[in-house]
């Protein structure tokens, strides 16, 4: 299975959302970086997606985007073999 990365904040229904449907999908572990947090983290993942919101979620490389983004590629059946749990 790809790794998972999510950049999220404390209180973030969002991220909360997200995480749930991941694990749904049998994702164990989500390497989850606060930008609450860490200022750095949030410059780094600004650069990176060109986003200010959170949450920003990567599966492998791929930059999926935010929960919304998760949602609808799992509504297609693109999630899983993104995993590549299919």
């Amino acid at each position: 299975m790809q790794p998972v990365k999510m950049y999220t904040t404390a209180v973030c229904p969002y991220c909360i959302r997200a995480k749930q449907l991941l694990s749904a999908r049998g994702v164990a572990a989500i390497e989850e970086i606060r930008i609450d947090l860490d200022a750095e983290a949030r410059s780094t993942m600004m650069a990176v997606t060109g986003r200010r919101t959170v949450p920003q979620i990567f599966i492998g490389d791929t930059h999926v985007g935010g929960c919304d983004d998760l949602i609808a590629l799992d509504s297609r059946g693109g999630l899983l073999p993104l995993l590549g749990a299919a």
